[in-house]
């Protein structure tokens, strides 16, 4: 786990891109850059479109549009047989810079992408990028709209192939724990195996319940899904959510955390 590497895709994309409104010219900016570090990796990297509706997000109204999620694959890909699914969503609220959210979960990802293209897990992993997570209204029907429309998109034979789903969503505030959280009882084994790969790795996780993310569509899809992060900050949904409240420490401790449990898969 390269976290120096990682805090400099924070800054990257929170300082020298900035706000990334799922919708906007700086969302696409954004989606460009992870594609191409995807494909720099050798993954087969495609985008889905996703349909957002106007609406309020976090106190500033959002015209309709579209944005994408970017997936990348192995090569030798088939979604028919098992493999694991971890994503992050790249969509910041209209004001924030998003270093914390979610610059600091796509840049662990970016650093897992780039790992596992070394050395393979046993099961093939699929990572994905996801636009339009951040709210544009109250309740789910208004919330992590890429990841609600893959997991619709998905036939039942892939759904059934995926063995786990993790989301990494505002994962570098300075803590002495990483948060693991389930969403449902179908992701409290996959939540007890990662904290064990933790633990055994010397790392310090807690426990939490948490529907916020983009593991929480395919918790309700019936795959086993959790989130790693979620520690509060001042800096939240506001134009104080700058590079600055990334530690590069907690970077890498959820990354570690990630690529030991993804050394476990069979």
């Amino acid at each position: 786990m390269n976290a120096r590497a990682a805090l400099r895709d924070v800054v990257h994309l929170a300082s020298d891109i900035g706000p990334r409104e799922a919708t906007s010219r700086n969302f696409a900016t954004a989606a460009s850059f992870v594609e191409t570090r995807f494909e720099r990796h050798g993954y087969e990297v495609r985008r889905t479109t996703v349909r957002v509706p106007a609406g309020n997000s976090w106190g500033t109204p959002v015209r309709r549009g579209t944005s994408v999620n970017v997936i990348a694959e192995p090569m030798d890909f088939d979604a028919r047989k098992p493999y694991v699914v971890v994503g992050a969503h790249l969509d910041t609220v209209p004001v924030a810079p998003g270093a914390e959210d979610n610059a600091s979960g796509i840049a662990v990802m970016l650093q897992l992408a780039a790992m596992v293209s070394q050395q393979p897990a046993a099961l093939p992993v699929q990572f994905i990028a996801f636009g339009a997570e951040e709210p544009r209204g109250s309740g789910d029907a208004l919330h992590h709209f890429g990841s609600r429309q893959f997991v619709a998109d998905l036939s039942r034979s892939e759904r059934r192939a995926i063995q786990a789903m993790v989301a990494l969503d505002r994962v570098g505030v300075r803590a002495g724990y990483v948060p693991v959280c389930s969403a449902n009882e179908e992701g409290n084994r996959l939540r007890a195996a990662i904290r064990e790969t933790a633990r055994r790795a010397e790392i310090v996780t807690r426990a939490c319940t948490n529907r916020t993310s983009d593991h929480w569509p395919y918790a309700k899809a019936g795959v086993a899904a959790i989130r790693l992060g979620g520690i509060p900050y001042s800096g939240y949904h506001s134009r104080g959510d700058v590079p600055r409240v990334v530690d590069r420490r907690q970077l890498d401790r959820v990354g570690r955390t990630m690529w030991a449990w993804l050394l476990t898969l069979n």
